[in-house]
């Protein structure tokens, strides 16, 4: 194929799941990258996203004009996507996306339009132009079965790449896109009992809220409905009659993991949580342990990782916050723990640059002044670790 020709098809790669020595050594068990930053436009949506697109084109035709509201990562998935297929596509982007990725967008023939400060904003406004255009179709980012199906195809690939069941999957959730294609791939290859390790990041934990709320507080074991939401609760709460779940919609998102910065979570993809057999445990970080694990994660794998994506592998460079999570009550032994194989989904992004890894190492010296530990949650329980 000759340089600067678009390919006849848009459909995602199989990615490799690669044993990683370092994390492995550290945590005293066998862990596993599935490295889905090699994805076409270097994110696991692309996935979901070029197999909604190309949905979409055989229903509506080379007209179709595809609208997408985005932090930046869905955005270019359907930018390649819609560029593969020949066909119009227009995101919408809070005001705050940096220029870099703009220009990522633009660079894939892709109209770009910046309204307002978070994403629930650059929708409103998506959904606002989308009524004037006769071919306009909305592509949702992440609330759409079509995308976690697109999605579960990574879960497919693991199973036939690790021959054996993994211990736990570990994973970056912002409104459950991701999440809601390993849910359903787990399903689809009879992993239902495999523990999935939800994290975000303080700020933008709407999937932690959600999972809260319907539990009590992590306290009941049958999903419920919350019976008293104190008034000082950074979201308010809607239920969803479909699938019989609460859903938070967050006030604001005070977070710089741009990427998990949805106000609400997938209903549908909360109720599949829920009914997870083996169990979702939430956690929720600081930024400034993603950023320590974006630096540790470049200078080992050489790969850089934007806040989201670091976000998932951060267990990975803390042993005692691994085992906190993944044995709580110390039951394993040594031996016991060699034993466990665990996947981490590297989940991709663009929006990363040198030098923000540069401003992290000043960002994490002027914090460590302040306070020598980090503050994790994990399902309700406070996790102190040192920074």
């Amino acid at each position: 194929m000759s340089a600067g020709t678009i390919p006849s098809t848009c459909a995602w790669i199989e990615t490799p799941l690669i044993y990683s020595s370092h994390i492995s050594d550290r945590l005293g068990c066998s862990a596993y990258l599935k490295l889905e930053n090699l994805q076409p436009s270097q994110s696991f949506k692309y996935r979901g996203i070029s197999l909604r697109v190309q949905e979409l084109k055989a229903q509506h035709g080379p007209a179709l004009h595809v609208f997408i509201a985005s932090g930046g990562n869905a955005g270019l998935a359907a930018a390649v996507a819609t560029r593969a297929l020949g066909v119009r596509c227009t995101v919408y982007l809070p005001v705050v996306v940096s220029k870099d990725t703009q220009d990522l967008l633009r660079k894939q023939g892709s109209s770009v339009v910046l309204v307002g400060q978070i994403h629930s904003d650059a929708l409103k406004a998506m959904y606002q132009a989308v009524q004037e255009d006769p071919n306009g179709v909305v592509l949702s980012s992440y609330d759409d079965p079509v995308l976690w199906r697109g999605h579960s195809s990574m879960v497919k690939e693991m199973k036939s790449q690790l021959h054996h069941q993994p211990d736990a999957i570990f994973c970056s959730v912002g409104g459950g896109g991701l999440i809601g294609g390993i849910l359903l791939g787990c399903q689809l290859v009879a992993w239902d009992n495999v523990p999935i390790i939800a994290l975000e990041t303080h700020g933008s934990n709407c999937f932690y809220h959600a999972c809260s709320l319907n539990t009590e507080g992590f306290s009941s074991k049958n999903p419920s409905f919350p019976t008293n939401i104190p008034l000082d609760t950074p979201y308010t709460v809607r239920i969803n009659e479909e699938h019989q779940v609460a859903v938070p919609y967050m006030h604001a998102l005070t977070s710089r993991a741009a990427s998990l910065g949805a106000t609400s979570p997938a209903p549908g993809v909360v109720r599949m949580a829920l009914n997870h057999a083996g169990g979702i445990k939430c956690v929720s970080i600081p930024d400034e342990l993603a950023m320590f694990t974006a630096r540790g994660f470049a200078d080992e794998h050489k790969f850089l990782l934007e806040l989201a994506c670091s976000t998932a592998m951060s267990p990975a460079y803390r042993h005692e916050l691994f085992w906190r999570i993944l044995d709580p009550m110390s039951e394993l032994s040594v031996e016991e723990r060699q034993t466990k194989n665990v996947i981490f989904v590297v989940c991709g992004g663009v929006k990363v640059t040198f030098d923000e890894l540069s401003e992290y190492a000043q960002i994490l010296d002027q914090a460590a002044e302040i306070e020598r530990e980090w503050k994790i949650v994990c399902n309700g329980t406070d996790i102190y670790v040192q920074k």
